[in-house]
């Protein structure tokens, strides 16, 4: 599809950065992850340009041992291309750096200095209406207590606190990085992107909470839009309706994002018998998860 597009390729509708650029110069919205910052270019920038302005704005998390892509976000497709051969800016638009090999990225290595851990909304409220949602609380204390031992950073979200609860009394949120109200469904607020702008190297998040096919599945999606690796955990994740909950994470299956369970997560982030913290995590794993009507769900 990227072959048949134009050498130069504007955007004129693209509404994704403002007006305003000095003259001589175009206003592009750089995206890397699950940032997005704007900077002006001069006209005609090609290929090698966007490629210092990336590293101007995101050297600190760029992992230069890898290979990237730059993409161009074509209107009419309503999605990223590869840069055409011989781009040139010529009016406004968004482009992505992205790796250059996107099926790496569904292989699922996870390490704790690349990693953050999203709690999603497990608040007082959705106690009575979300099938198993014990069963959920617990283990996703298990990999609260998990991140801590590991030095793993924590958001936590609240949908709409002052109607639906403060998080549940039994997850203990000692040492989380954020605990954020919202309205929207997506985690994905600017509050969150600045908290994650200041951990380097973030290249995935581990996911669980309610419910799975709202809030869940929409943070999940606007992550991998953003070149994030997403693992979303299936027995810390539920929804009111069973249905619901098994097409939603099917869907996110097909789309690459890895449904694993706590301790695969907690096993592979520390990937070694020798791992100075294999100990506590061991001990942590050694009451098994709940054998809830989850996992013969999914």
């Amino acid at each position: 599809m990227a072959a048949a597009e134009p050498a130069v390729l504007a955007l004129p509708n693209s509404g994704c950065v403002g007006a305003g650029a000095p003259s001589g110069t175009v206003p592009v919205l750089f995206c890397f992850s699950v940032f997005a910052r704007p900077l002006s270019v001069p006209h005609g920038a090609g290929y090698e340009l966007l490629i210092q302005k990336f590293l101007s704005l995101y050297g600190d998390q760029i992992d230069m041992h890898r290979k990237f892509v730059v993409q161009l976000f074509a209107e009419e497709w309503g999605q990223y291309v590869d840069l055409p051969k011989g781009f040139a800016v010529s009016e406004r638009c968004k482009v992505r750096l992205v790796p250059l090999q996107i099926q790496l990225t569904t292989l699922g290595n996870l390490t704790p200095s690349s990693t953050v851990f999203f709690c999603c909304d497990m608040q007082e409220r959705f106690r009575p209406a979300i099938k198993y949602f014990g069963d959920i609380i617990s283990v996703g204390q298990r990999l609260l207590q998990g991140a801590r031992i590991l030095g793993i950073p924590v958001i936590v979200t609240e949908q709409y606190p002052k109607g639906l609860g403060s998080t549940v009394q039994e997850i203990d949120l000692t040492g989380v990085k954020l605990v954020l109200p919202k309205t929207k469904f997506s985690m994905v607020l600017p509050e969150v992107e600045a908290a994650l702008a200041e951990i380097p190297g973030v290249r995935s998040v581990v996911l669980f909470g309610v419910e799975t096919h709202v809030c869940i599945q929409q943070t999940a999606l606007e992550l991998v839009g953003r070149g994030v690796e997403v693992h979303i955990v299936a027995d810390a994740t539920s929804s009111r309706s069973m249905m619901d909950r098994m097409f939603a994470l099917e869907r996110l299956a097909r789309t690459g994002i890895i449904v694993t369970t706590s301790e695969a997560v907690l096993l592979q982030l520390v990937a070694d018998k020798d791992h100075p913290k294999f100990k506590e995590i061991q001990n942590l794993i050694k009451a098994s998860a709940p054998e809830s009507g989850l996992l013969s769900k999914v």
